[in-house]
């Protein structure tokens, strides 16, 4: 096989990942032996209810906690359990972008401000080229010249989404981690930043790992999902055909769950998908 025709090595490979954490009763097991990977510029999705595992994931992806066991992958470096002094370098080519977007930013600090944070990590000394490097990408998140000087409190929660996606591509990042990051926005809202992540991939060939429960969101978004439960992978494909088709119960009790017009807006409550799954599960395997 010559390099041509070689398949191409994934920007990031998961093996064997287990993430424990330690309960009065002793050990609990939040992710059991995940694996996946994600090639250069597509989206992966992992969907699941609240409490599977997939936010575990996430935040061991970007370091933010460190795995008990396996292997991660950022473009053949792994990052698992690599000390602070080896990862601080490659840190920037792994961001996220978080859930709540009136938490994640600090409230005092300007837009430009928050943008320009990163810009003096990655190196960029002068403050005049920070300045404009921050409002390039504040323009092109499509936020107005107007938004540099304002500070969090005074943007709506998809503007301040928005802003959080600028400072994450200030880093020049390879692979951008959304963890539920449309979950806490209306519908309208909703489609207006993944419209504007879509457009963004396009252009820059920017990986995408996309966490989310509500799958009419993952089907906009993503090439291929997991679906997770109880810290496991019970399905995987193509988002299309796991969506239109599922295979596994548990992920058939998901898609039931999102049709329940009570589990449309906000998270699912775990009511609602236990009810769907109770009849599809009878005699299965756990």
């Amino acid at each position: 096989m010559n390099a041509a025709t070689a398949p191409a090595t994934p920007i990031l490979q998961v093996d064997g990942l287990v993430v424990e954490y330690a309960v009065p009763a002793g050990v609990f097991r939040a992710v059991d032996g995940v694996g996946f990977a994600v090639e250069r510029g597509a989206t992966l999705a992992i969907v699941g209810e609240s409490g599977c595992g997939k936010s575990t994931i996430a935040r061991s992806l970007v370091r933010l906690i460190t795995p008990t066991r396996g292997s991660i992958l950022l473009d053949g470096h792994d990052i698992a359990r690599m000390p602070e002094r080896r990862l601080r370098p490659l840190r920037p080519r792994i961001q996220m972008v978080f859930q709540d977007p009136y938490g994640s930013l600090d409230p005092h600090l300007s837009a430009a401000e928050i943008v320009a944070e990163p810009l003096r990590q990655r190196g960029v000394r002068s403050k005049a080229e920070r300045a404009t490097e921050a409002a390039g990408l504040i323009d092109r998140v499509g936020l107005p010249a107007g938004a540099l000087d304002r500070r969090p409190p005074e943007f709506s929660g998809g503007q301040r989404q928005r802003i959080g996606i600028a400072r994450a591509l200030a880093s020049r990042p390879d692979v951008l981690v959304l963890d539920e990051a449309t979950s806490a926005l209306d519908v309208s809202v909703q489609a207006q930043v993944l419209a504007l992540l879509r457009e963004i991939q396009r252009e820059s060939g920017l990986t995408y790992l996309f966490i989310s429960h509500n799958l009419g969101v993952v089907r906009e978004i993503s090439d291929d999902v997991l679906v997770m439960n109880r810290g496991r992978i019970v399905e995987r494909g193509p988002t299309a055909r796991v969506l239109a088709a599922p295979e596994h119960p548990y992920t058939r009790a998901l898609r039931a769950a999102a049709l329940d017009p009570s589990a449309i807006e906000g998270r699912k409550p775990r009511a609602v998908l236990a009810a769907a799954l109770a009849p599809t599960t009878e005699g299965a395997a756990p």
